[in-house]
């Protein structure tokens, strides 16, 4: 709903003028902002991510599979594949979270900063929401990490695995669309 909340802020915005306090004359003050190119890097390191955050949602269900066959569906399968792709979600999850500082950091250096006009605000505003719910995510991915080092039951690992995958994919839509919204939305 944030986002929703923002989307429709961010397009009023664009179409509002202000008024100079020293001349009284409305003023039109929304400009372009110049998005850097390591945005697109980003993009597809988080649609990667989506996609080994997706194998390790198909490994956890084959470990309750084996469980079941095992002993049951409360029964623990030592199997550390589905750990393997948790593990490497979290890196490129990270990795895209150093990019989009990075990327802030180089819109701040092309004079892009948070105060400096109502759009560069909201490239921060709709970037930094995005990146803190994505860190929520990479918190739940740990979480459901450790389920898995701590060997929990297989079917209580596999619904912290799939609730995470159904978060972390939404997050890669929703990046794509707020880059769509930025990119193309003037």
């Amino acid at each position: 709903m944030i986002f929703i909340s923002f989307t429709s802020a961010y397009l009023v915005r664009q179409g509002l003028p202000t008024l100079d306090p020293r001349t009284n004359v409305l003023l039109h003050d929304w400009f372009p902002v110049p998005l850097p190119r390591l945005l697109l890097i980003n993009t597809g390191v988080l649609l990667i991510s989506s996609v080994t955050m997706e194998l390790a949602r198909q490994q956890m269900a084959r470990k309750v599979a084996l469980a079941q066959v095992a002993s049951g569906p409360r029964a623990s399968v030592e199997t550390k594949e589905g750990t393997y792709w948790l593990a490497l979600t979290v890196v490129l999850g990270l990795s895209f979270l150093t990019g989009q500082w990075m990327a802030w950091r180089e819109l701040g250096a092309s004079g892009f900063s948070v105060a400096s006009s109502p759009s560069s605000s909201f490239v921060y505003l709709l970037t930094g929401m995005h990146g803190v719910h994505l860190l929520g995510g990479v918190t739940a991915l740990l979480i459901a990490g450790i389920a898995s080092i701590l060997r929990q039951p297989a079917y209580s690992q596999f619904i912290k695995v799939d609730v995470t995958a159904w978060y972390w994919h939404f997050m890669a839509l929703l990046w794509v669309y707020i880059l769509c919204l930025l990119e193309f939305v003037h």
